[in-house]
């Protein structure tokens, strides 16, 4: 586990900026693929909700850096099932209300504002009731709600190709592709810290990894989107995330060589003793 709280978080990128670019990044995203694919009856830019996704994750997986600092060790994989748990809860229940409202459009509004609402409230729950006695819980828990919702979403729409209830039920949900966007999502917000925590975390190398993880969850709603949307939708999908894990990886493996202390050839594994 890290070395605590704020020293064991430090941060180039200030945390409300990154809070603000993951909202603003993903929500944008998500309406710019959905207006799209509605203006010109296709759903070849589905891949846009993927992209946004992205966003949303970097937004996620600082949150756990942040939280996960104080030493809570084995909670770090927990509170990255949390934030994606709050988030589905938060995007059906969003997208259900704004179609009841006839406004669908209004969905991902209502997703975000739920979201960061729910999150708080379980926050005040682990910090007042469980007393985590974290210091940024419920800040932290309101942004992986918020992040684990707009992610989700994003996945979901890049799969569906529509922001629509009903659509989202039956592609995503009811084909359980949801169980392959949630664990990959997951791993995108919780995986990083969990792969780089000790004394020389670094914020960089943290969220680097998150692109990358972003880039394996982009692979994974291409291929359902092949089945779902077919295979012109679906492949430019693939293409695109596994050029984004390509790249990401590469970056990430020099920030791994940046901050190591010595890279050496361990060479041939020892024979199994028997």
């Amino acid at each position: 586990m890290s070395v605590g709280g704020a020293v064991g978080a430090l941060s180039a990128l200030d945390p409300k900026k990154l809070r603000m670019y993951g909202l603003v990044g993903s929500v944008v995203g998500i309406y710019l693929g959905a207006l799209l694919n509605s203006a010109l009856n296709t759903t070849v830019f589905s891949f846009i909700g993927a992209l946004a996704a992205i966003f949303a994750v970097l937004m996620g997986a600082n949150a756990v850096r942040r939280v996960c600092a104080y030493g809570i060790g084995t909670g770090v994989p927990s509170i990255g099932m949390l934030a994606l748990g709050m988030g589905i809860i938060a995007v059906m229940f969003g997208l259900s209300v704004a179609e009841a409202l006839g406004f669908g459009l209004l969905g991902p509004i209502i997703t975000l504002v739920y979201a960061g609402v729910f999150g708080y409230i379980i926050g005040v729950i682990a910090n007042k009731v469980i007393k985590f006695n974290i210091p940024i819980m419920e800040e932290g828990n309101s942004d992986l709600s918020m992040a684990g919702a707009m992610a989700l979403l994003g996945w979901s729409f890049a799969i569906s190709g529509t922001l629509g209830y009903a659509d989202i039920l039956k592609d995503v949900l009811m084909t359980g592709y949801i169980a392959i966007i949630f664990i990959a999502g997951g791993l995108a917000i919780l995986h990083p810290f969990n792969a780089n925590l000790g004394p020389d975390e670094k914020q960089d190398r943290t969220l680097v990894n998150s692109v990358m993880v972003s880039g394996i969850a982009m692979i994974a709603t291409g291929i359902a989107a092949i089945l779902t949307q077919g295979l012109a939708a679906g492949l430019l999908q693939l293409v695109i995330g596994f050029a984004l894990w390509f790249y990401f990886f590469k970056m990430y493996y020099k920030l791994v060589k940046r901050d190591a202390a010595a890279v050496v050839g361990t060479g041939l594994l020892p024979p199994t003793v028997q």
